[in-house]
């Protein structure tokens, strides 16, 4: 094996790294030694300092990861004793901003499952299901694998909880609201019986293209900009109306299946507004001049 497959094999046994995370590192470091000319694992300072010319043109984002890919590399290669020194001081340090999430408003919320309730009202295998799906995108805040690919088993019968295997292979218990245990109980009793996942398709479970063509194609149907639509908008309206509500930081980490709190904080901007209303409403000065 070569020193990139050891240190993939590495991410995948010891830190649980999802398939797709593999797969993007992969293509990164094997792309990468290919334009040092030369194995990647004895590459130079000054061969690294051309790879950061040759990406000058990426997106920072694309290039971050890149960059990403390579520090993690030689870090394994330095712990494992194939070399004595880590060159990527070499390498560029893009300053990436995290975009903000796209979100949507209550008023929107409100539109689409007043239209996916009107479409499911007549028991239309598929209009429960998409019902059953928004409720748990919305409800729960689950990502599109997590959604299509859970196994009839993740239900449980008695208790308000699925049992949701998020990035990593990590297992976490995910509430069920009483609306979304509802619409779920309505599409157990249309769902075809003779297989094992709670979404089916012909021959495996629902596909993540096919839940993003049924949102937007619901979003056209709603009155409401179908590119403002797609699974991962109904997991950040998830987790910013929880934080406009009151919900704790760390209790929405452990809800949205973050491994780091930082990627969950990218959310505290949609609570400037509240923020910035309770100083002006309840701080000593501000009561101070009402009364002057």
């Amino acid at each position: 094996m070569s020193a990139i497959d050891d240190f993939l094999a590495m991410l995948a046994a010891e830190r649980g790294a999802a398939r797709n995370t593999l797969l993007a590192y992969g293509r990164d470091l094997h792309q990468a030694e290919g334009m040092v000319d030369g194995s990647l694992a004895q590459a130079t300072p000054a061969q690294l300092a051309r790879l950061g010319q040759g990406w000058s043109s990426l997106a920072p984002s694309t290039l971050a990861r890149k960059i990403s890919a390579l520090r993690q590399f030689y870090g394994f290669l330095v712990d494992e004793g194939e070399r004595e020194d880590d060159p990527t001081h070499a390498l560029p340090r893009p300053a990436t901003r995290r975009p903000l999430p796209k979100i949507l408003s209550h008023a929107q919320v409100e539109a689409l499952f007043a239209r996916a309730e009107d479409e499911a009202s007549g028991e239309r295998p598929e209009a429960v299901r998409l019902l059953a799906m928004l409720e748990l995108l919305y409800g729960s805040g689950l990502r599109a694998t997590e959604l299509v690919s859970l196994p009839l088993s993740a239900v449980p019968r008695d208790e308000p909880f699925l049992t949701v295997t998020g990035k990593g292979g990590q297992a976490r218990l995910v509430p069920v609201s009483t609306r979304a245990k509802k619409a779920l109980s309505r599409w157990l009793a249309v769902r075809p019986s003779d297989t094992k996942w709670l979404f089916p398709s012909r021959t495996s479970h629902l596909s993540r293209i096919r839940l993003y063509q049924m949102l937007k194609e619901l979003a056209v149907r709603a009155d409401l900009p179908p590119e403002k639509l797609s699974p991962h908008v109904l997991r950040h309206a998830f987790a910013t109306h929880l934080l406009e509500g009151g919900a704790d930081l760390r209790a929405l980490q452990t809800l949205l299946g973050h491994a780091d709190i930082a990627t969950t904080q990218i959310y505290t901007h949609v609570d400037a507004a509240r923020l910035v209303k309770l100083v002006n409403e309840r701080h000593p000065l501000a009561r101070a001049r009402r009364s002057d």
